[in-house]
């Protein structure tokens, strides 16, 4: 799962928006990866797969599927991330699913960060069981 990590960043000093940035493209990347072994698509088809997976409704009910699977650092992080103020929101989704969304995205880039691949995928597969 390592992608390219040459970041000298801590991620228990980044604040919950940094690690949601960074979040944001690892569930991405997931997401359309999980789209393309499906098969070959027209990109059309593919695009709006990964849309159905990459969006704060969907993000948010896999916060509640992990929340459970969670030790206390990792809920930590998952709680500062869905508590951070944020000066946009989400289009079309309410604040509560945009939120909790945020909250995903900060774990998984907090364990991007800390190289922790296995936990991201254990996550995203058992979370992704609910979203589809």
């Amino acid at each position: 799962m390592k992608i390219f990590n040459n970041t000298t960043a801590d991620p228990h000093t980044l604040g919950s928006l940094a690690l949601a940035f960074i979040g944001d493209t690892i569930f991405d990347l997931l997401a359309r990866g999980a789209v393309v072994s499906e098969g070959n698509f027209p990109v059309n088809i593919m695009h709006r797969k990964a849309k159905a997976i990459v969006n704060a409704t969907a993000q948010s009910k896999m916060y509640s599927v992990i929340e459970d699977m969670l030790d206390e650092e990792e809920l930590a992080v998952m709680k500062r991330g869905r508590n951070a103020k944020s000066h946009t929101s989400a289009k079309n989704q309410s604040i509560v699913d945009y939120r909790r969304a945020t909250g995903v995205e900060a774990l998984f880039g907090y364990l991007y960060l800390l190289e922790r691949y296995d936990r991201i995928e254990e996550l995203y597969n058992a979370g992704i069981k609910e979203i589809l």
